[in-house]
């Protein structure tokens, strides 16, 4: 029997990546017709078996199709976040590749309000939550009686195994190494309450500068504001202009919530004028690619996607192997990057 063709083989073939090959395989946008029409060429000269079909929430699913899906694990994003695939495509990554090594395929969903109406809960082998959904979609699954993995979230109503970067120390470090170089004037820039990760981030850098015998002066503003990552830029920009008029009293440094919002805070820095890091030092978190393409290149936290997405399929797989007396909240390491964007403080 010839080697399984898996997702991987159609990206390295092709010269692409994984997530391309997933959304041209589940029809979904972002990817040239012409790129699509290569994948399914490929996939089927390849030899491309349905283990690793994938199907989208609106289509119709055939009976074949379902008694495929018994060897599929069900991995579902909520809408606003599945077009991030700079940070939410190195997960799917990870997850395709780990279910490759138990033979595996995975159907990828976007959140909707009718699973039950589009799947048969009985032919998944388990589910992989990305992201915050909903917590009726998540009271859903816990019908299913399937093994569920949560990444990057937690509901209280809903017991199961999360898996987590160690955002909280990973902060705490990042800013510790800030008040390292000088800085005593510090500004956590990003909505605290926008994710989880976001809160523990915020928690972190407040525990380094109380720990530091620092004052926390926040905008409130700025930190409870914005429902989305453009309305939370729109804020910060306006806190900025105001902020930089005298840049002696402004802050030395700013702890921004992730690269996104660092690399727009670096854009609105250099139309005022002001140097980076000179005059003022900016952190991200992620290490999202972007994040060392731009000058200066951006001091950041990396964050193991991938091995998220990895330790998610393991997760499931010991649930399924075994009876768990209580669920596990799993933090995987990360690493402070240093780069252009911080020096010491003016």
């Amino acid at each position: 029997m010839g080697k399984k063709i898996t997702i991987q083989h159609i990206a390295d073939y092709l010269g692409v990546s994984k997530y391309v090959v997933s959304r041209a395989l589940a029809g979904k946008s972002g990817v040239k017709e012409e790129t699509r029409i290569k994948v399914l060429e490929t996939a089927k000269q390849l030899g491309y078996n349905n283990n690793g079909q994938l199907f989208s929430s609106n289509q119709t699913i055939t009976e074949h199709q379902l008694k495929i899906s018994q060897q599929n694990v069900l991995v579902v994003l909520p809408k606003s976040q599945y077009q991030n695939s700079m940070y939410w495509g190195k997960i799917i990554d990870g997850i395709s590749s780990e279910l490759s090594e138990f033979s595996l395929g995975m159907v990828i969903v976007t959140e909707s309000d009718r699973f039950s109406t589009v799947f048969n809960s009985e032919v998944f082998l388990g589910i992989i939550c990305v992201g915050k959904l909903s917590t009726s979609v998540l009271l859903e699954f816990k019908t299913w009686k399937v093994p569920v993995v949560l990444i990057d979230y937690e509901e209280p109503l809903f017991n199961a195994d999360t898996i987590f970067a160690n955002n909280y120390d990973s902060s705490y470090k990042l800013t510790s190494y800030l008040i390292g170089l000088g800085h005593r004037h510090i500004k956590f820039v990003g909505n605290s309450y926008f994710s989880r990760s976001f809160y523990d981030r915020w928690l972190g850098y407040r525990s380094a500068l109380e720990y530091h015998g620092l004052s926390i002066n926040q905008n409130s503003k700025l930190l409870n504001e914005g429902e989305d990552l453009t309305a939370m830029c729109e804020n910060i920009k306006d806190w900025l202009i105001s902020e930089v008029q005298t840049i002696e009293k402004s802050p030395t440094a700013l702890v921004c919530a992730n690269d996104t919002i660092a690399l727009f805070v670096l854009d609105i820095l250099k139309e005022l004028e002001v140097k980076i890091p000179e005059q003022i030092s900016v952190t991200g978190y992620d290490n999202i690619d972007n994040s060392y393409l731009q000058s200066p290149t951006l001091t950041t936290i990396h964050v193991p996607k991938e091995q998220m997405g990895k330790r998610s399929v393991r997760s499931l797989i010991d649930q399924m192997s075994r009876e768990k007396e209580n669920a596990e909240k799993i933090l995987l390491s990360c690493e402070l990057i240093l780069r252009e964007s911080t020096g010491r403080a003016r």
